[in-house]
């Protein structure tokens, strides 16, 4: 693996470069599972000890083009701290700033809509615990109701209200948001919810075509949620497992998002 200050520029800190990389790292990662929607979504990350500054992707780049170093700096009202071409996307920081401002465990937010997630959006219950995939957001999913292209800051009181202390939310008729302490937990967390959305609409095809479905009971489903929430052992967060294996296959692959 390189050595993560090689590219560093003089005027960023250690600390902000780790997260610079850390999130490009998180970027590419959703382009790479095709879970990414053009120049559009967004994934941000606080800059560990400066309070109110986070990294948003700068507008009009696309997800595997993003590095740490054409990530933006910016505050909770979506102002630039460090010079740059590029503009913020509106909708990024309305729903960033918000989480930012109320979540102080949100180290990273990333938010998607791809088609899995935006047809499961459309749905009354969100998620099913249809799959062992689903079993981790049982009863742990917010939601919060399509007010039209997120540009009103009015619509952030309702956003931090919705999403409460909850992981992850469904965003209805728009896609998924996930809350991580670490860009490879929201990471992972929006990969799983991905994959039971995709296993979901299968099931869902296969209903229509008469086939009866076994859904397990609730408690079973409260404690499968419960062993995925209360992890024993060496590994306390979701990702931190998977996170240094996805960056030596970035590594190997286009280690160009730590320029």
């Amino acid at each position: 693996m390189q050595n993560l200050d090689a590219n560093r520029p003089a005027h960023i800190d250690a600390v902000e470069w780790q997260a610079r990389v850390d999130l490009a790292a998180c970027y590419r990662l959703v382009a790479k599972f095709g879970m990414d929607d053009l120049i559009y979504n967004h994934i941000s990350a606080r800059v560990p000890g400066r309070e109110g500054q986070f990294l948003i992707n700068p507008y009009g780049v696309l997800f595997d083009e993003i590095t740490a170093s054409n990530l933006l700096l910016i505050d909770l009202e979506g102002n630039k701290l460090a010079e740059s071409p590029y503009k913020v996307n509106v909708a990024g920081f309305v729903i960033h700033g918000a989480i930012h401002s109320a979540r102080h465990d949100a180290a990273c937010v990333l938010h998607t809509h791809s088609d899995a997630s935006v047809a499961i959006s459309g749905q009354e219950e969100g998620l099913l615990p249809w799959s062992q995939f689903a079993m981790r957001f049982y009863q742990r999913q917010a939601f919060h109701d399509y007010e039209g292209v997120a540009i009103d800051l009015e619509e952030q009181e309702r956003l931090i209200a919705h999403l409460g202390s909850h992981p992850v939310m469904v965003m209805r008729n728009h896609g998924v948001l996930t809350i991580g302490r670490t860009p490879g937990e929201a990471f992972m967390l929006l990969y799983y919810f991905e994959r039971a959305a995709r296993i979901q609409l299968s099931m869902q095809a296969a209903q229509a075509g008469g086939t009866k479905l076994v859904v397990p009971p609730h408690d079973v489903c409260e404690k499968a949620a419960r062993q995925f929430w209360e992890q024993k052992g060496d590994i306390l967060i979701a990702g931190e497992r998977e996170w240094p294996g996805f960056l030596r296959q970035l590594d190997r692959q286009d280690p160009s998002y730590r320029s």
